[in-house]
């Protein structure tokens, strides 16, 4: 069966740098490029590159981004029936740098993200129900996101949700409507209005989601892998320790990874530790996307490791 990925798509901008440039000052790239990007878009591609059957709910802009994105879905074998394209708005990009160390900033400007509504989602429907599981994230209209979820719960699919980027208005109660949840120590943070500095902060946030109906918990915490709650269970599952060039898409690497391998073996935590292993080879390399490796890749790394 089909998994369905409901979110934005969106044009990365990537320079890449020595050094972080301080505010007000020009700093010289050593490389630039232009890639396929958006979160809904990378967790889709990733997902399908390991061998997943993805179907992308999304829209793109009427301009030479959206068609680049749409050959892209298309070249990763991704079902476009419900990439919509928007009129009279540009498809939405990222502007991101990276320095030396791997790490990055960015900025995002929504475009035709903000295009994907109720209604369009809606045109979907009987498409919707046919698929073994939906993902979602927080790029698309907080309205549309809440409309999949009590969709999903009215037909009895399961919903894996990472609410990034995490919007302060976005509600906690949604959320625990989900069946999994896949969030960051500051999305975390955002989402409960507690702190999640700690791992024993992370462990009280967490309760509370519980508490509150939540049934699956995941909280990635980068180089120091990952922590899975759920009712009576608690596990800490590490992640491999690599050289990052460029960490920009690791957490919808994980994403994509999670779900292709939970849709096969409904084992939550062997998902979890080879989502972990998939995304930190991601930041072996440069780039979103080109950064995802292919499921022959992954067998083989898998293989020898």
């Amino acid at each position: 069966m089909k998994i369905a990925v409901i979110g934005g798509t969106l044009i990365d901008l990537v320079s890449y740098v020595d050094k972080m440039p301080e505010y007000g000052s020009t700093t010289r790239a050593n490389n630039f490029h232009v890639a396929c990007g958006g979160k809904g878009a990378n967790q889709a591609v990733a997902a399908s590159r390991l061998g997943a059957d993805i179907l992308m709910v999304s829209a793109v802009g009427n301009d030479i981004f959206g068609e680049m994105a749409r050959e892209n879905f298309i070249r990763n074998n991704i079902d476009t029936k419900y990439v919509v394209t928007a009129q009279n708005i540009s498809s939405g990009v990222v502007v991101i740098i990276v320095d030396d160390s791997g790490q990055y900033n960015s900025v995002f400007y929504p475009g035709t993200t903000t295009a994907l509504t109720p209604e369009k989602v809606l045109n979907a429907a009987d498409d919707l129900k046919k698929c073994s599981m939906f993902v979602i994230q927080l790029e698309i209209p907080l309205e549309t996101v809440y409309t999949v979820i009590n969709f999903a719960v009215e037909n009895k699919i399961p919903v894996m949700l990472n609410p990034s980027p995490i919007n302060e208005n976005f509600s906690a109660d949604m959320a625990c409507k989900c069946d999994f949840v896949v969030v960051n120590e500051i999305e975390l943070k955002v989402l409960t209005k507690m702190p999640a500095d700690t791992r024993e902060n992370i462990l009280a946030a967490g309760k509370y989601l519980l508490s509150r109906g939540l049934k699956n918990l995941i909280v990635t915490c980068g180089a120091d892998g990952s922590i899975f709650m759920a009712e009576d269970v608690l596990e800490f599952v590490p992640t491999l320790k690599v050289a990052a060039i460029d960490s920009t898409g690791a957490g919808d690497a994980y994403l994509g990874c999670l779900v292709e391998t939970y849709s096969r073996t409904k084992n939550i935590l062997e998902s979890i530790q080879r989502a972990s292993k998939y995304a930190a080879l991601s930041v072996t390399r440069k780039g979103t996307q080109d950064s995802y490796l292919t499921k022959a890749e992954f067998e083989s790394f898998n293989e020898g490791f």
